[in-house]
Formats: structure tokens, sequence, C-alpha cells
């Protein structure tokens, strides 16, 4: 069983910038598109950002041009650079392919962004 652990959270002022890895016990990510997700209080969980095997990404519009996925196969490890945060990023943040369809979520990595 494949578990996913993110981390890499926590507090910063609007206009800061965080960066969030992912990490699997085995190589998941060569061989599947990967993808960051957050959930707000109160919201359903929704993408962000996601990640091809060929390396394409595509970043939802509230996001765009501020955060980047990447992923590192020979480190098992997925990572979402986050710059100019804003309040509404605040959330809990988790990775899992894209689309969900095998693996468990993880605990996520809580990011609060203060105004």
């Amino acid at each position: 069983q494949v578990h996913l652990v993110e981390s890499g959270g926590g507090l910063v002022q609007a206009g800061g910038s965080l960066r969030l890895s992912c990490a699997a016990g085995r190589n998941i990510f060569s061989i599947n598109t990967m993808g960051w997700y957050r959930q707000a209080p109160g919201k359903q969980r929704e993408l962000v950002a996601r990640i091809t095997t060929g390396g394409r990404t595509n970043d939802a519009d509230s996001v765009k041009g501020r955060f980047t996925i990447s992923r590192d196969n020979a480190k098992n490890t997925v990572y979402l650079q986050m710059n100019n945060l804003k309040p509404e990023a605040t959330a809990v943040y988790y990775c899992n392919t894209a689309p969900v369809y095998l693996f468990s979520w993880g605990q996520g990595t809580q990011v609060t962004v203060s105004s």
C-alpha cells in the first residue's frame, strides 16, 4: 500500500512563499499524472495543479503564475512551489494522482496565509 506524505506547510504572511513536498514509499510519480489538491474549511477539495508523466503542467486559474508543480522521480517526490500567497490559499494541501483512482489520501499539510 502506498502512503502519501505531505509536508512543508505553515503560517505565512500574504505575499510570502512556501514549498510543499509530497513523498511516497515507492515510485508512483513516474507512471502517474500527479496533482496537488487543497481543501479550505467548509469547501470541497479542489485540484490546483497537476503534472503529467511527460512533465506537462496545468494550473487552476486561481493560482496560475504563482504556483509551480514539479517532480523528482529519483526522490519519489512531487513539489508545489507557492509564491505571492494570498489569504484565500489557506487550506489543507494534499497530493494524489490526477484523477484520483487508487491511492488513499494522506494527512495533508496545513497552509495558513495571514493578511
